[in-house]
């Protein structure tokens, strides 16, 4: 048996003044504590640590009695009924931010890694803000998050936090899951916001094509942003496109895999792989033929520094920027930001390349199955999100 030192388990109450033994047996998760009903003095604590030494044999021939009754004292003159207290552990032996590092690395396994480093590691970021990290508080961190986070965030946290404690419960790591009643309900909207869903009629995206290619500093961006109306894929799926991913006359065009912010490639939004034709003597294929002849990348698209594309490269010719210096902030405006300021369209995002796209291929008699096989959706969206007959002029035939 380990020797131990001469006092260790051993200590004074603060409250009576009299000796208890205090010690962590392994397998029981909580702590023993005796008191001995013995006031500190040199003979007292030689018959304390007596029984110390008899319970620490017990334990090490594994014969410890658990319920201390074997180990009561009865001092000359007191009751024979001695106080027997054991502590238990705190509730939870993990904190949210514990359980969220151990939540992470199993996901890890089973989610895509751009979901890992966005999402997940925002969350973990914003453990660090958090007033405590006890899952004893859990209805405070609520509390904390639904001031000072705004709805949105705040729900969105929460349900993950839920999520993370109803695993680590299945797990066996905690015993109930403090967060499950906790969760903010959605607030409804009123209005309903489709600008993400609108369409450039075919004079803005020529206009919008044209201001590209004139522009001093943004007309690198050309290619890309009529590729993007011409083909109507997303633009993630636009970065990641390399010259293995195009045919040798350039009429056909493999999509299967997705660029995002962090520069890692995945697959489709929807993990469909999909061929998307073009013709012989198209734009499309003028366009990718003149830009294999100038590229020796093994990208498509690049930066203008030559970086790998992404949506935070390709902002600030579409959007524009800011950037502050000596406490004053100067904002410059992208190419379509610039033209919506001037009243020559409305501003839309890039996805809205996209939605241009299947419009107005939709318009000119294209199927909606054939322009969903083309741009990698169903049907069933491709009706609803990209028919705008906002942008199409069309009478009402007379039936």
């Amino acid at each position: 048996m380990t020797m131990i030192n001469e006092d260790q388990w051993i200590s004074t109450d603060a409250r009576t003044k009299k000796l208890v033994i205090r010690f962590w047996v392994k397998g029981f998760p909580k702590q023993f504590f005796i008191s001995t009903g013995l006031k500190d003095g040199k003979r007292n604590r030689e018959i304390v640590r007596s029984k110390r030494d008899a319970i620490a044999t017990d334990i090490a021939l594994e014969r410890f009695d658990s319920t201390l009754i074997s180990y009561n004292f009865s001092p000359a003159g007191r009751d024979n009924k001695v106080q027997v207290i054991e502590e238990a552990k705190p509730k939870y032996q993990y904190n949210i931010l514990d359980l969220w590092h151990k939540f992470t690395d199993f996901q890890e396994t089973q989610l895509e890694q751009t979901t890992i480093l966005g999402r997940y590691v925002y969350i973990k970021k914003y453990c660090n803000r958090l007033p405590t990290l006890s899952l004893d508080e859990a209805s405070g961190i609520r509390d904390w998050l639904v001031k000072n986070a705004g709805n949105f965030t705040a729900r969105l946290i929460l349900d993950y936090f839920s999520n993370c404690c109803r695993w680590a419960v299945d797990s066996r790591l905690i015993y109930d899951n403090p967060f499950e009643n906790l969760t903010l309900k959605k607030r409804r909207t009123k209005v309903t916001n489709e600008s993400d869903y609108r369409a450039f009629t075919l004079e803005q995206r020529d206009v919008i094509i044209e201001s590209f290619e004139n522009h001093d500093l943004y007309s690198h961006y050309t290619a890309l942003v009529k590729f993007l109306f011409w083909t109507g894929c997303r633009p993630g799926e636009a970065f990641a496109l390399s010259w293995d991913d195009i045919s040798t006359d350039c009429c056909k065009i493999s999509i299967d895999k997705s660029c995002n912010k962090y520069k890692i490639l995945k697959s489709t939004k929807n993990n469909r792989k999909r061929i998307f034709p073009t013709v012989q003597g198209s734009k499309l294929q003028r366009l990718l033929l003149s830009l294999r002849a100038e590229n020796n990348s093994s990208l498509i698209f690049q930066s203008k520094s030559g970086l790998p594309m992404t949506s935070d490269l390709f902002k600030p010719a579409w959007t524009g920027y800011s950037t502050k210096q000596n406490g004053t902030t100067y904002r410059y405006m992208g190419v379509v930001h610039e033209l919506a300021t001037q009243g020559l369209l409305p501003y839309l995002k890039p996805y809205a390349t996209r939605h241009t796209f299947a419009t107005w291929a939709i318009s000119n008699k294209v199927s909606p199955d054939k322009v969903a096989l083309w741009i990698g959706d169903s049907v069933e969206t491709v009706l609803r999100f990209y028919c705008h007959p906002n942008v199409v002029e069309a009478d009402c035939p007379d039936f």
